[in-house]
């Protein structure tokens, strides 16, 4: 009775060893994919030029991170600032858009250099294109951009663009002609319909999401047969059934 009973608990310390090994196993394919991001810009010093805040450097801010398609930069500034992205480096080195052509510059928030009371405002910018892309803030002619408000970072695949950034066409979003009848002034945005805001990466549905993808995208690269380790554990199990 003694040495059976022994033999049972034996069988189920085994079996309960080998699920542990599954878990670990699925969990450490779903840590290879990681997660699109919200970045917020500068973190706490926000979105401005040095001659508002002399302790800002987007550069070295945005050399400590990796971005890949999805992911969202988070700019907190006020009117008095605008946010720039752009695809042209001659644009960005002169830090203003005159020499923009057709789907290479979009501006997120225009400026108000004129407001005596500037009102806070927050600006997301989704990451849409691969490669190099430039930001800065061109108001005063230029003169926030020249004064550290600028940098620029380089994008990679990651997994792709989610499906609510997707547009129909899969281009990234371009200037259309501007609705102030200026042809000088800043572009306004071509946005997909469907066009959605930072998410919250922290939700239990995109974590759950995130492994489905994980584990989908790990075994395509690493070539891994998911089945096999679900079959070994039964063939094991069924050794001391």
């Amino acid at each position: 009775m003694d040495h059976s009973s022994s033999r049972d608990r034996r069988s189920g310390l085994q079996l309960q060893y080998l699920i542990l090994l599954y878990i670990i196993f699925l969990q450490s394919f779903s840590g290879l994919v990681e997660s699109y991001e919200n970045y917020t810009v500068g973190d706490s010093f926000g979105w401005y030029d040095t001659l508002e805040n002399p302790d800002v450097d987007y550069e070295k801010w945005a050399s400590s991170k990796n971005f890949s398609l999805g992911d969202f930069l988070i700019f907190n500034t006020d009117n008095n600032h605008s946010v720039i992205q752009t695809y042209n480096f001659t644009t960005y080195k002169l830090c203003g858009y005159e020499d923009s052509t057709d789907n290479d510059t979009i501006q997120w928030s225009s400026a108000n250099p004129s407001s005596t009371d500037p009102q806070k405002i927050t600006v997301s910018v989704p990451l849409m294109k691969v490669g190099m892309t430039y930001f800065f803030s061109s108001d005063y002619d230029g003169e926030q951009c020249n004064y550290g408000q600028h940098f620029k970072i380089s994008v990679t695949y990651g997994q792709g663009l989610p499906p609510d950034l997707k547009s129909p066409s899969d281009e990234s979003p371009g200037p259309v002609s501007p609705e102030s009848g200026d042809d000088e002034a800043a572009p306004d945005t071509i946005v997909p319909a469907n066009f959605d805001n930072p998410r919250d990466t922290s939700t239990d549905d995109e974590k759950e999401s995130s492994q489905s993808v994980s584990l989908f995208a790990s075994s395509k690269f690493w070539e891994v047969k998911l089945y096999g380790a679900p079959f070994l554990v039964g063939i094991l199990c069924l050794g001391y059934w």
